[in-house]
């Protein structure tokens, strides 16, 4: 459970007023929408206030000392299904567009296909599960006791439980405490953004 109080603050529910607002302007229209450029508000809500901020933008590409890989972007690691190269580089609209359409593809749409009420859920839970799915991953997302609890309903208890990820290498690691709870002076958190939607 979180380390520290989780609360709606103005920045998660401005952010998710100018998310929805950005969907609608985008041609989103509705949950059943299935155009690949009209994107959820969760897609912009967690791609623009939670991915952005915490991946960090690379504009040309950049060795990973750590995973010994180049990424490039916003953590990106495949272009066109193909491993990021050195010489690669990228104008930030080129970056943003393969994020959001990487968001939506890779994460937003497998997750409705495997929690059939994940549409349903409250845009700014959505939002927060999307982040921590792109940092964790999508099936340890689905088989979280978080998911469990916001597909009975026990929203506020879903946004309280995806705090647990914030181990590696089993210690707890205070950025993604940060991350995954009330954010810092720049950037919001995952949390602190779900229950602002609440």
């Amino acid at each position: 459970m979180p380390i520290n109080k989780i609360a709606a603050t103005k920045r998660g529910k401005a952010a998710l007023a100018a998310a929805v607002i950005a969907a609608a302007a985008g041609g989103w229209q509705a949950t059943k929408d299935s155009s690949p450029t009209a994107h959820p508000p969760a897609v912009i809500l967690a791609t623009d206030s939670l991915i952005k901020p915490w991946e960090g933008l690379a504009l040309k590409a950049h060795w990973d000392r750590y995973a010994k890989i180049y990424d490039i972007c916003y953590g990106e690691t495949l272009i066109n299904g193909k491993p990021v190269q050195a010489n690669m580089s990228f104008t930030k609209q080129q970056c943003e567009a393969i994020l959001e359409a990487r968001v939506y593809r890779d994460y937003y749409v497998p997750i409705v296909k495997q929690v059939p009420n994940y549409t349903s859920f409250p845009v700014s839970l959505q939002a927060s599960q999307l982040s921590g799915a792109y940092n964790f991953g999508v099936g340890a997302l689905v088989r979280s006791s978080g998911m469990r609890e916001a597909s009975k309903g026990n929203y506020r208890l879903a946004c309280e439980m995806q705090t647990r990820f914030n181990r590696a290498g089993g210690e707890v690691v205070q950025g993604l405490v940060k991350r995954r709870e009330m954010g810092d002076a720049q950037r919001a958190g995952e949390a602190e953004i779900c229950v602002s939607g609440l």
